[in-house]
């Protein structure tokens, strides 16, 4: 004998079902939600925790291997298993390449470029994403599959009339040149366009129009709330790709420029190309901001990435 415990589309709640009908039921209700919140409706075993702890301990493991690395006197050329040992010249290290690659203006430089174009790739991803989902204008179709059809296109081939377009506007060695190509993306305006399609219904449109609203205060009161758990996620994966983005900074900035900390790490390696303890500290520099940023966020790309996979 099954328990419903459902009225309607609206889950009944358990101290409900203890009124009506007694401790028991409602025993048996809690225990078969419990049951049924999990995967086949049976607890997670001992095999899929073990599972787990193996992906950790597989994603955990090149960030020790670097903090070992980096701990290790800078005349030790060990590897292999030697090197997985924490020695106690971490602080050190980590100082002296603190100071060597000018840390607070390679910073700067990495801050101001990851947030202005996370903000504006949100922007102008919503703003078309808001338009191909919800408006009607002639060749909408054929320009939507256009901007699909250059995710396509690597980036490799893009970097030579890149190159040349930024060294003839006079943005060479400047971070203008990182910015420009990246305030929006293709990726991005595909995922706004996906989601809003689905989670943005027309009548909340239609009933802002009728409220007066026009049309960028309609984008702007009622796509902009609908897109909020999707444009979170957008804006960390895209904060977090201009972080960690190296091949197109080195070639625009020059190998020996300072301005991101991307380029700015490689430099250890061009001045101390045996030192691997000093390359791993610059590493280890590199990515402490993205571990404190995804500390304080973290909640919020998962509660972004599951709003964009169940719409609607």
């Amino acid at each position: 004998m099954s328990l419903d415990t459902s009225h309607g589309n609206r889950e009944v709640s358990v101290a409900a079902i203890a009124q009506t009908g007694g401790a028991g039921i409602a025993r048996a209700a809690a225990k078969q939600r419990k049951m049924t919140n999990t995967s086949e409706g049976r607890r997670a075993g001992w095999v899929s925790y073990a599972i787990l702890i193996v992906f950790l301990l597989i994603s955990v493991f090149p960030l020790y291997y670097a903090v070992s690395i980096a701990s290790q006197p800078t005349t030790a050329t060990q590897f292999g298993a030697e090197a997985l040992q924490l020695r106690g010249g971490l602080g050190h290290n980590l100082q002296t390449a603190f100071g060597e690659i000018g840390f607070w203006h390679a910073f700067a430089g990495s801050l101001l470029v990851s947030a202005v174009c996370a903000i504006s790739t949100v922007l102008f991803s919503t703003l078309a994403g808001y338009s191909f989902a919800k408006l009607r204008f002639k060749g909408s179709g054929p320009l939507r599959i256009f901007v699909v059809a250059t995710m396509a296109v690597p980036m490799q081939l893009a970097v030579i009339p890149l190159y040349l377009m930024m060294v003839r506007l006079g943005l060479f060695q400047s971070l203008w040149a990182i910015i420009l190509p990246g305030l929006v993306t293709a990726f991005g305006v595909f995922w706004m366009t996906q989601y809003l399609e689905d989670s943005l219904p027309y009548e909340l449109i239609e009933a802002a129009r009728m409220d007066g609203c026009s049309m960028i205060r309609t984008f702007w009161s009622v796509a902009i709330p609908a897109a909020r758990p999707a444009a979170a996620m957008l804006a960390l994966f895209t904060f977090v790709a201009q972080w960690t983005n190296y091949y197109w900074p080195m070639l625009i900035l020059g190998s020996n420029n300072k301005a991101v900390l991307t380029v700015a790490a490689a430099t250890l390696r061009g001045a101390r190309f045996q030192d691997n303890t000093m390359v791993m500290s610059g590493v280890i520099l590199t990515s402490f901001p993205l571990i404190i940023l995804f500390f304080f966020v973290g909640k919020q790309l998962v509660s972004g990435i599951m709003a964009g996979a169940v719409k609607g």
